[in-house]
């Protein structure tokens, strides 16, 4: 495929999550990836980028989730990123991907909660975007855990995002 028929072509970047002991997926993890398979399953012209490293348990994150997606998205259509352990290094990985590749769009797929710090982190590396909207799960006690800690998250990868940012540029 040609750079300019990528153009046309969506990028969807998959967030990693846990992978359990017995290495499937945590319910974080299967739930980005559902909806980033049906965003795929309904539209040809959309590719998964699926990110995530080795964490507690094997295998990769991205591994776990290209394996989920195994039938329902040809393997063409997937691009496995089981470099990144963190939330700034998938945006980094997806950008320089994304900028090579030449995509015309870059669509996080992540929960709720997470989406505000990587639409800045997208937006910080030159993407404008939107994030493939995902329908809060789970007790309400872990969902406001989980906004407190991303509230938290945010100004740390505004500065390490700006950073990579002026690296980039000096290079």
């Amino acid at each position: 495929m040609t750079r300019r028929e990528k153009a046309n072509r969506t990028l969807v970047v998959v967030f990693g999550a846990a992978v359990r002991s017995d290495g499937t997926a945590s319910p974080a993890l299967a739930r980005r990836v559902g909806y980033a398979a049906a965003v795929a399953q309904s539209d040809p012209s959309v590719d998964l980028f699926l990110s995530g490293g080795v964490g507690t348990y094997h295998p990769s994150e991205a591994r776990v989730m290209a394996n989920m997606v195994d039938g329902v998205v040809s393997a063409e259509r997937l691009i496995l990123d089981e470099a990144s352990r963190d939330t700034l290094q998938t945006v980094e990985a997806a950008v320089a991907h994304g900028r090579a590749q030449g995509y015309g769009t870059i669509q996080p797929c992540t929960d709720a909660y997470h989406q505000p710090r990587v639409i800045m982190l997208f937006r910080l590396m030159g993407f404008s975007t939107r994030a493939v909207p995902i329908v809060a799960r789970g007790p309400k006690r872990l969902q406001a855990k989980m906004w407190a800690r991303e509230f938290a998250a945010i100004p740390y990868d505004a500065v390490a995002g700006l950073n990579a940012v002026w690296r980039g540029r000096r290079k």
